[in-house]
């Protein structure tokens, strides 16, 4: 008598039979129909499974493509896993690095080659063709992290050897596409088939790996020229290499040999130099042009505000009177808010501002005049008013923080020559090891769900559910203007996850295991992991840091 198993599906919304220790792979073979796009992993009882994993137990299942948010991942990933083997195979005797993320896909550079050809791009793409097409299986397999440690030592990944030196655990987990190592906080497809697009194309000098994105997963989007962006990346990478933390082992290593309070002072300084240079810029534009006004734009908790309040400590110094206004306080009151494609709240559309009462108090103030200015209160999402009126005087900059700050939509009626812009998010410069490059949206979802839980009220799950929406909206409204800003900042403190950790750790924890959220929840947990915590003591009070995790000497 075969021993069967009920499994839910949620693609189907019914629920099935299949004997124990059938694949969810076979699951989806036999009883769901052909989509237009393949399934790459599935969630199992809300926790995210490559489709290799084997039921023994009832379950709830569903599959995800590269439509879905955690589907586009496992697709960079296999992805990345194909190129590493087809750049080893071709370049033997160089040490190959993914540097960070660019568009959708990422930059790359092979160690010892200044750039390489368009002849060399068309190499590795057709190996890369030819391993997808052999469909080779992609292994997941736990062993002992000792025994982890000598292989990817015995391979030359000395990076990842640290890493698993400084996170001691007696099993982790390993994949393998043939005699290929890899290491990840995150699923894999089942094989190298699953990837069938993506391009490589010559850039800076190494290449770039276009991949398509979420919302359109059969079609690649042309390069668009991203260079302030990418020289943001570049520079910071240089500066962490020089600084001897590249890579999470090695912040690791420095951590365990007491140096984080070192790190904590360098990485500190480092932001008061740019903002510094930044204020120097803007005030001989204020000298030479008539800037009056800085706008500062950047994704959700990119750490605008903080900036903001940094550079106007800088301008005051060059003799300036920085005046800052905040756009969330011009937020139309919450149920005069746009909604979404999902009915939610959209926040990031520039709708969702006051746009006629930003820009009638812009003019007035401009005038000279003195008037009250808008305080959202985001617990009971309505407008309140401030008692002490702004003014602006001769030697006043008006600085406006907020994710539309570079929109020509927002200010249409001020002058080019009177707006000086500024792009923030946190570009993170640490890399997992020199072929995992951490998300930049990881580290700014940490931010956010460690901030809102302590300032607005919300519990990590609620931040969870509604950061693919606040992504959607960033991609809209935000990303298309970064290259319109005349300077960028990188706001990334590369300690800064070590000590966003415990914060996010006992939050993420407290996601129960019912929610759809809770997969992410999972996953971000083992992604922290990786990451020795930092004691926040010695943060200074007017760290950008300190705007998430409390204690700023700032008032928000």
């Amino acid at each position: 008598m075969r021993d069967l198993i009920q499994v839910i599906c949620e693609n189907l919304d019914r629920t099935i039979e299949v004997e124990m220790g059938t694949s969810l792979l076979d699951i989806q073979r036999q009883y769901l129909p052909k989509g237009p796009h393949p399934y790459l992993a599935a969630y199992v009882n809300n926790r995210i499974k490559e489709l290799n994993y084997k039921v023994y137990t009832p379950i709830t299942v569903r599959y995800i493509d590269a439509t879905h948010f955690e589907g586009i991942r496992v697709y960079e990933r296999t992805a990345s896993f194909i190129l590493q083997r087809a750049v080893r195979e071709l370049y033997p005797e160089h040490k190959f690095y993914i540097r960070h993320s660019m568009l959708r896909g990422f930059y790359c550079e092979i160690e010892g080659r200044d750039g390489i050809s368009a002849r060399e791009a068309e190499a590795i793409r057709t190996r890369m063709e030819e391993l997808v097409d052999a469909a080779i299986p992609i292994i997941r397999s736990r062993v002992r992290s000792i025994d982890a440690a000598m292989e990817f030592t015995r391979l030359g990944f000395d990076d990842k050897t640290e890493l698993l030196n400084t996170r001691p655990r007696l099993y982790s987990t390993l994949y393998s596409l043939g005699d290929m190592k890899g290491y990840f906080y995150g699923a894999l497809a089942p094989s190298t088939d699953y990837i069938r697009l993506f391009d490589i194309r010559p850039y800076y000098n190494g290449f770039y790996v276009v991949l398509p994105g979420r919302s359109h997963p059969d079609a690649l989007k042309p390069l668009v020229a991203q260079d302030k962006l990418f020289d943001i990346f570049h520079q910071y990478k240089e500066w962490v290499d020089i600084m001897g933390v590249p890579t999470v082992g090695r912040l690791n290593a420095k951590v365990l040999a007491g140096d984080a309070s070192e790190l904590i002072k360098i990485a500190e300084a480092f932001h008061e130099k740019r903002l510094a240079r930044i204020a120097d810029t803007i005030a001989a534009a204020n000298r030479s042009q008539g800037t009056r006004m800085v706008l500062i734009s950047g994704p959700s908790s990119s750490g605008k505000t903080t900036s903001a309040k940094r550079l106007g400590i800088q301008l005051r110094i060059l003799g300036l009177n920085p005046v800052l206004i905040s756009l969330d306080d011009y937020f139309v009151n919450r149920d005069k808010t746009p909604r979404d494609a999902d009915g939610e709240y959209d926040y990031e559309a520039l709708e969702a501002i006051d746009l006629r009462l930003f820009n009638d108090h812009l003019q007035r103030l401009f005038a000279g005049e003195s008037l009250p200015v808008p305080r959202y209160d985001f617990i009971t999402g309505k407008r309140q008013w401030h008692d002490n009126p702004l003014r602006l005087d001769d030697r006043s900059v008006l600085i406006v923080e907020g994710i539309h700050g570079l929109n020509p939509r927002l200010t249409p009626s001020i002058p080019d020559h009177m707006k000086f812009k500024i792009y923030i998010s946190c570009f993170t410069s640490v890399s997992m090891d020199n072929l995992s490059r951490i998300a930049t949206t990881d580290n700014r979802l940490l931010r956010r769900m460690v901030r809102d839980n302590a300032t607005r009220g919300h519990n990590a799950q609620a931040t969870l559910a509604r950061w693919e929406s606040v992504r959607r909206g960033e991609e809209k409204h935000i990303f298309p203007y970064q290259e319109n800003a005349d300077v960028m900042f990188n706001s990334s403190l590369f300690y800064e996850i070590s000590v966003l950790r415990p914060y996010a750790e006992r939050i993420l924890r407290e996601v129960p295991d019912t929610v759809p959220e809770y997969g992410e929840a999972k996953r971000l947990l083992k992604f922290l992991d990786n990451f020795i915590p930092i004691d926040p003591a010695e943060i200074p009070p007017t760290s950008l840091l300190r705007e998430f995790i409390g204690g700023s000497s700032f008032r928000y």
